[in-house]
């Protein structure tokens, strides 16, 4: 190959890149001094300070966080194979991020971890001036990039089935290739994805009234678009990620496309884009919950509109049609046909893709499942006044200032606060933090203070001692006259 190759050159970019990276990190390295004790080895069972269940996005940046912090003794664990963590291969069918390129966040604040950084290293400054959003196979290489770059341990195809408080930490039950094994940690952080404090949501209508081979979620992996060439689809939903499927549906060859929304008219205005902002983003969490309440109600009932570009990729199809006003009461299946009646009259197709998000409660996540009666939920710390009710939100966790769970009757398990909640289902309590990009610059400092200040408060007698026992003189008494 031509070493003048765009290929080349791009690998050339990115390995100046890497030597700047190393090299930004010992500039930072202060303070250098390790500090956590060495845990002790009672058994074979590999201990560590922290575990973080989820290699996403979230998760790499938490290592990262914690490395710099010297807790290394560290492992994040991921039920998918590696370049398959997270929503960007899978089944994330929009084809750009939504964010905007710009945002920042999983890099510390270092500038030669940025995407930006390592786009330009490979493409060009001219490029990165060019780029509009950011493609998902290209956020999910800069993950897989960023992970090796800083050394993240991870392990990979490795599913946590349960876990078990033994006094001093917990004993964790993992489901990998080579069979069950267990490990110990002091702290498990999850960041779980979007869905990671609930489930993804299907309407009771459609589990109710259709064949389950008529209909999948949006978020499943593995529908298979190119099976609906020619056939009707349906989509219930009307935000981003409803118009995502029925984009990629219209793609495949679908005949014809039917989005269903309940609303009289889509929502057309981002207010999640107003909140870009330091004030919001940084101090939402110190807010009276009364605001914090008020201010969720609002934005989670909006929904998310779909952005432009996600709108043009549906609306130059002929065969795509929007239908407001639409309600789940009017499905059907007849005659081996989905049915939708709306005041619009009625709707036939062979396929329906549910784009109706998710629900946060902590009773539907299997690893809860044993604990989440004792976990503060919003119902059980407040109570709003008469018209401001939503039941929704009182089903959200009610977490501590480093996103630990809290007890929901003081006293009756003191574990959970070493247990760090880092997804969607943190949003009332922490604002923008777990469920997307635009909140980790300031989300994540917050959660890294909760766990580096658990441990070492947890710690405390230790670090004590090692003071008292702390002898290096600075200078020799050799060197000086004394009478």
């Amino acid at each position: 190959m031509n070493e003048t190759s765009p290929a080349a050159a791009a690998r050339s970019g990115l390995q100046a890149l890497e030597s700047r990276v190393r090299q930004d990190l010992e500039t930072l390295s202060f303070p250098f001094k390790p500090w956590m004790p060495v845990p002790e080895v009672k058994s074979e069972r590999k201990k560590y300070d922290v575990v973080v269940v989820g290699g996403g996005q979230a998760g790499i940046s938490i290592a990262i966080g914690l490395m710099r912090d010297h807790v290394n003794n560290i492992l994040v664990i991921d039920k998918a194979p590696k370049g398959k963590e997270g929503p960007w291969s899978t089944f994330a069918r929009m084809l750009t991020l939504r964010s905007p390129k710009y945002l920042t966040g999983p890099d510390w604040g270092i500038p030669s971890l940025t995407f930006r950084a390592w786009f330009v290293a490979q493409w060009g400054p001219d490029a990165w001036e060019r780029l509009d959003k950011i493609p998902n196979a290209q956020w999910q290489d800069y993950m897989i990039w960023l992970r090796e770059v800083t050394k993240v341990p991870i392990r990979n195809n490795s599913t946590l089935t349960g876990f078990d408080w033994n006094g001093k930490g917990f004993t964790i039950s993992l489901d990998e290739p080579e069979g069950q094994r267990n490990i110990e940690a002091r702290k498990i952080v999850f960041c779980t994805g979007i869905e990671g404090g609930g489930d993804w949501h299907i309407p009771r209508a459609v589990q109710s009234n259709l064949p389950k081979e008529m209909y999948a979620h949006a978020s499943d992996p593995d529908i298979d678009f190119s099976s609906l060439s020619g056939k009707r689809v349906a989509v219930l939903g009307a935000g981003a990620s409803a118009f995502d499927q029925a984009a990629t549906a219209l793609e495949a060859g679908a005949a014809s496309v039917h989005l269903f929304t309940r609303r009289e008219q889509l929502h057309r205005v981002q207010a999640y884009k107003h909140l870009e902002q330091a004030g919001f983003l940084r101090s939402f969490p110190r807010l009276p919950d009364e605001w914090r309440w008020r201010f969720m109600d609002y934005l989670l009932t909006l929904r998310e509109p779909p952005p432009k570009e996600t709108v043009a990729r549906v609306t130059k199809h002929p065969n795509f049609t929007l239908v407001t006003g639409a309600d789940t009461d009017g499905l059907s299946h007849r005659g081996g046909a989905i049915e939708m009646d709306t005041p619009k009259g009625s709707f036939a197709a062979d396929f329906l893709i549910c784009g109706t998000g998710f629900i946060v409660d902590l009773a539907l996540r299997a690893e809860f499942a044993q604990i989440h009666q004792d976990i503060a939920c919003w119902a059980d710390r407040y109570l709003p006044p008469v018209g401001e009710e939503n039941e929704a939100l009182s089903r959200y966790p009610y977490l501590g200032p480093g996103f630990e769970f809290l007890e929901k009757s003081p006293g009756e398990a003191p574990y959970l606060r070493h247990l760090h909640l880092f997804t969607f289902g943190s949003t009332l309590s922490q604002g923008f933090s777990g469920g997307g990009m635009n909140g980790l610059k300031y989300a994540l400092p917050r959660l890294l203070d909760g766990i580096v200040g658990g441990l070492y408060s947890d710690d405390a007698e230790h670090h004590l001692a090692a003071l008292k026992a702390y002898d290096t003189p600075e200078f020799e008494l050799d060197d000086i006259n004394t009478v």
